[in-house]
């Protein structure tokens, strides 16, 4: 972990220029592809090139664990889910891989801590840390130990799809994996958790109540508003899952092979608040696939002054809302590299 960090560095600020430069001089009005031209203007810069490669082909990394914290009642859903999901993206199954097929993407399903022993099987990573956290009600989810080896399973997830990929894509899979998410939101923006806890796979109002407590009561816990590296670790590891802190490590990783990533949902933006604080600068490498129904993820977004690419109330996960998200910037890098300009293209300028 902590050589990655060491890796990561800004974007690349002249080819950003250059990219904006193009921009103004295209066959369009200025500014006339609103957020498309932001998005092309910071691949440029996460590629250090204008015009940048295009973000493909795409590499979803779905990580899945299990939380204690089903025991407190916040779901309907039974934790064996998790496992049953994740037997499901394995075979090709669940939207996300609809998605993916769409896209030309390639999905792998990582168990990083799944309560249950998996079995074998194509596409999907055993790197599993421990059999799902502890109750994250009634102490810390896992150790500081664990919480930087699961950090860790995303650097190296990262890092090898990096090899064949041109962007990835974040995915989780966890049931009750939203309270650890409004938790860490909580903990790292200073939010009330009645307002960055929502309804998750869709609870009942008294389901939702015990879910609002739950995190209220474990965010007591943690100083407030994590700022330093060992802050934020420590803040990880007591009220966050195996998921986020791989999805965190995913970032990290993204960022020290300069190439973006895409954050899906609650999970990934609760897992982007800890990357932030691990490494300011690994935050230039991500684009806000979505804005999901979780209310959390709209609050996590603004604090990362992330703008979403898309608004459509997903709150499903696996990587849907990013995947959708794609084609959009895939355009934008595109629109930089092929649309002429006024010069090339002998159109008169107003």
């Amino acid at each position: 972990m902590d050589q990655t960090i060491a890796a990561v560095r800004p974007r690349d600020a002249a080819a950003e220029r250059a990219a904006r430069e193009r921009l103004d001089r295209m066959t369009k009005p200025p500014g006339s592809l609103g957020v498309l031209e932001d998005v092309a203007a910071q691949l440029a810069g996460i590629a250090g090139t204008c015009p940048p490669p295009l973000p493909e082909p795409a590499a979803v990394a779905v990580f899945a664990g299990d939380h204690g914290v089903h025991a407190q009642g916040v779901t309907h859903w039974p934790q064996e889910v998790t496992a049953q999901m994740v037997a499901n993206v394995a075979a090709g199954g669940a939207v996300v891989n609809a998605f993916a097929a769409q896209l030309g993407a390639d999905v792998v399903v990582v168990d990083v801590g799944v309560a249950t022993p998996l079995e074998p099987a194509p596409g999907l990573l055993d790197r599993k840390v421990r059999f799902g956290t502890a109750d994250l009600a009634l102490g810390p989810a896992m150790t500081l130990d664990e919480a930087r080896r699961a950090v860790e399973v995303g650097i190296e997830v990262a890092t090898t799809l990096t090899d064949g990929a041109g962007c990835l894509v974040t995915g989780d899979m966890g049931i009750t994996n939203t309270t650890a998410s409004a938790a860490l939101i909580c903990a790292f923006t200073g939010a009330p958790p009645a307002e960055a806890t929502g309804r998750g796979t869709g609870v009942d109002d008294p389901t939702l109540a015990r879910k609002v407590d739950v995190v209220a009561r474990s965010v007591a816990r943690v100083p407030a508003r994590p700022s330093t590296p060992a802050e934020a670790l420590a803040a990880l590891a007591e009220v966050g899952g195996l998921e986020h802190a791989a999805i965190a490590g995913f970032v990290l990783g993204a960022a020290a092979t300069r190439t973006p990533v895409l954050l899906d949902g609650v999970i990934a933006g609760s897992a982007a608040l800890v990357a932030r604080v691990l490494c300011p600068a690994a935050l230039d490498f991500a684009l806000a696939g979505h804005t999901s129904a979780e209310p959390g993820h709209a609050i996590a977004l603004r604090s990362l002054g992330l703008r979403p690419l898309l608004g459509l109330d997903l709150r499903l996960g696996e990587g849907t809302g990013a995947l959708l998200a794609l084609p959009l910037a895939q355009s934008a890098a595109r629109a930089l590299r092929d649309v002429a300009t006024f010069d090339s293209a002998g159109v008169t300028e107003k």
